[in-house]
């Protein structure tokens, strides 16, 4: 049985830790430049324009801690984000965007899989759907390079507020129900807004679990 308080602490354990310092590390444009795997990581991953940029700086109570964007593609590298050594963040290159140069586009998708499938800190990959338009064959395609090599991840609907409540739970439900046939998927959908902030602090609460 939970205790009555439970919540509530893991609550604040999430809001402490990402109310606390949290510095931008490396920016790794290519495999051999990833930072050294110092704390256990999250990765943030997602189609363009997703909304990646703003959930973290939801997150960690920042307005510009990770640079957003009205241009898809413009992250080119992975940028890494310390929370006061006890947990990294990785913010990837956004896929799925047809108008970057094809020869940048395989150079992102090189780096986002050699790094998905080598790191060894990495805990977790969030992958971020916008909740308006739902699953895209590439977030398939990611999930099954996953599932391939046993790396866990959870997906996160963003831009929840877009959506009405009944509408909402229904595309979550939609969610979840695809990911039950996957191996490496967290069966739980977390629903969020940057905007309004639906969602923010179970999702800290939930990372924190992974600090060190």
């Amino acid at each position: 049985m939970t205790a009555p308080d439970q919540g509530a602490s893991e609550f604040d354990a999430g809001r402490r830790l990402f109310a606390g310092p949290c510095d931008f590390v490396a920016g790794a444009a290519s495999p051999a430049s990833l930072p050294a795997a110092t704390a256990p990581e999250i990765a943030f991953a997602g189609r363009s324009n997703v909304g990646k940029s703003s959930l973290i700086n939801a997150l960690t109570g920042r307005k510009s801690l990770a640079r957003v964007s009205r241009t898809p593609g413009r992250t080119q590298q992975i940028n890494f984000f310390s929370l006061g050594g006890r947990l990294a963040l990785a913010d990837l290159p956004g896929y799925g965007f047809a108008r970057a140069p094809k020869k940048r586009i395989a150079q992102w998708s090189d780096l986002i899989y050699r790094y998905l499938k080598g790191r060894s800190v990495l805990r977790r990959v969030l992958i971020l759907v916008d909740s308006r338009h739902g699953l895209k064959d590439s977030d398939r395609a990611l999930f099954d390079f996953l599932d391939e090599a046993a790396v866990s991840y959870q997906v996160v609907l963003t831009k929840i507020d877009a959506l009405r409540g009944d509408d909402a739970l229904a595309r979550a439900r939609a969610v979840a129900s695809e990911l039950a046939g996957h191996v490496a998927a967290y069966p739980d959908v977390s629903t969020t807004s940057a905007e309004t902030g639906i969602g923010i602090p179970e999702l800290r609460a939930a990372l924190a679990a992974f600090a060190a």
